[in-house]
């Protein structure tokens, strides 16, 4: 696996500078050639890790578009994170992948992927997160936030218990669910390593414009945050 955390002490596969800003795509109604070219724009507007999540495609659809993508974010030098399958993962050698609650166990994901490629895990609570860093997880994403407009099924966390999971656990945790500029300061004071959006940027007419302002606004909240 390409070395993300050159010279950066981590836990784990993955640096929380890495994690700052995580792109989960949605390809809902787009070509795929416009699909790929909001992705691209995305990367040079500065996303710092990109997930694929793709519910809808065969597995041979999805290895190919996944292809695709690997193609593009290896020119930005930004880790590619699959959804869900690892079987997908390892056939197009990602970088990582990534589980929810109902996915395959953190354990055996990472059993399969092996100890140098990046996995990643949904948590709602502090149980389920210390349970996932306990089985390997190298990063969590915590929500969702705010309620989403997206396919996936949602339930709500607070700040709150966002801030008790980056407490409990040393491996980077992101926010997730709803989130944009206009909105990310209620983040301000939580110890999250990131933020992770998908409709900030996907659906926005400019990805790559939509993606500075988020990262704009987001590094703006962390530079006037004392409490950091």
């Amino acid at each position: 696996m390409t070395n993300y955390n050159k010279g950066i002490r981590t836990v784990g596969n993955v640096s929380k500078e890495t994690m700052e800003l995580y792109l989960v795509t949605d390809s809902t109604g787009l070509e795929e050639e416009v699909f790929l070219q909001k992705v691209e724009a995305a990367l040079q507007g500065g996303v710092t890790i990109l997930q694929l999540r793709e519910k809808e495609k065969s597995t041979r659809e999805y290895m190919e578009l996944a292809t695709k993508v690997h193609a593009i974010t290896k020119k930005y030098g930004v880790p590619l994170i699959i959804d869900d399958r690892v079987d997908v993962a390892l056939a197009i050698d990602a970088e990582g992948v990534h589980v929810g609650q109902s996915d395959m166990p953190v354990d055996i994901a990472r059993k399969l992927m092996g100890p140098e490629k990046i996995v990643g895990a949904t948590t709602k609570t502090v149980e389920q997160a210390k349970k996932a860093y306990e089985k390997g997880a190298d990063y969590l994403g915590v929500g969702a936030i705010y309620p989403t407009t997206t396919k996936v099924k949602t339930v709500l966390t607070s700040v709150d218990t966002l801030r008790d999971i980056c407490n409990a656990v040393p491996i980077p945790a992101n926010a997730i669910g709803g989130l944009n500029k206009d909105n990310i300061h209620v983040l301000k004071g939580v110890p999250i390593a990131g933020i992770c959006v998908v409709s900030a940027i996907m659906k926005a007419e400019d990805s790559g414009v939509a993606t500075k302002e988020l990262l704009d606004r987001w590094r703006y909240e962390k530079s006037t945050d004392h409490s950091r």
